[in-house]
């Protein structure tokens, strides 16, 4: 009888546990990862469309008012189409620019907020910015708002990314 070559099942078995015990050790950090990415490029884009914001104001703008909204934005050439469809890289984008009045000047906020939050999700913070172009984090899906008259940001729990 001649002597068979190869693995047994036992040997393959032990393997595949070891391939499945490395990718559930790897899996969570990659999505970690992925997230982070989201995380950094809708800070990149929220920084973009303030300076935007600014662009149109300065340019465009009557009565050196901001963009009433991304549309604006997209339409003028100061943000990228993805961007100003309001969707990119897992978070929905949104920009709201007020025109100004006898009383207030011409302000705007803008909000990214993540398609969804937890382990499996796009993102764990939702990032906004205002008409001083600091950028503001909170934690979740919340939207950050702007009251003119003091001048400062309202939702609690928002801080700035330095």
């Amino acid at each position: 009888m001649k002597k068979q070559k190869g693995f047994s099942l036992i040997e393959l078995l032990i393997v595949v546990a070891i391939i499945g015990i490395i990718a559930a050790i790897a899996v969570p950090n990659l999505l970690k990862s992925r997230q982070a990415a989201n995380e950094a490029a809708a800070i990149s884009a929220t920084r973009t469309v303030s300076t935007a914001q600014a662009t149109y104001q300065s340019t465009k703008g009557l009565n050196k008012d901001f963009a009433t909204g991304l549309s604006d934005l997209s339409t003028a050439g100061f943000v990228d189409p993805a961007l100003g469809s309001g969707a990119k890289s897992g978070f929905t984008f949104a920009t709201v620019g007020t025109a100004s009045t006898t009383t207030t000047p011409s302000t705007f906020v803008t909000n990214a907020l993540p398609l969804s939050t937890g382990n499996f999700g796009t993102g764990n913070r939702s990032f906004g910015a205002v008409e001083n172009y600091v950028i503001y984090q909170v934690t979740g899906s919340a939207v950050i708002t702007f009251d003119p008259t003091t001048r400062a940001v309202t939702l609690s729990g928002a801080t700035v990314i330095q």
